[in-house]
């Protein structure tokens, strides 16, 4: 069971605000920051955190889950519109299984971000 991730980005402010909206639709709000750091989660936990580590290497795939498909799309949108990159849009992903709604985007980094949920549901939007 995961306790938070912290990720490295090149640019603290450009992804603290990329990440600030993109993850809106998942309840998720800048909680903490010190450092070279900012911390993003609910209440006074943050789960997710970001670090200046000057230039990235490689790319990451960091999945959050959401309860409904309609946040799936809110996401997809908030990312996009905060500056992501598409990597793919909300949609059933069938080979992993037969509910895996999902959408993906890159972040600044070329990180990228999953957001899925697994239940059932519907396909407007």
């Amino acid at each position: 069971m995961l306790d938070h991730i912290k990720i490295p980005v090149q640019d603290l402010a450009r992804s603290s605000d990329f990440y600030r909206q993109s993850l809106t639709p998942l309840g998720y709000e800048l909680v903490m920051e010190f450092d070279n750091s900012a911390g993003f989660g609910w209440a006074d936990k943050p789960e997710f955190w970001i670090y200046s580590s000057g230039p990235a290497s490689g790319q990451l795939h960091i999945a959050f889950r959401a309860e409904e498909r309609e946040v799936v799309r809110d996401f997809y949108r908030a990312a996009l519109q905060a500056g992501g990159t598409d990597n793919g849009v909300p949609d059933v992903y069938e080979q992993y299984h037969p509910d895996y709604y999902a959408a993906y985007v890159l972040d600044p980094d070329g990180n990228n971000l999953e957001v899925v949920c697994h239940l059932p549901g519907d396909l407007q939007g």
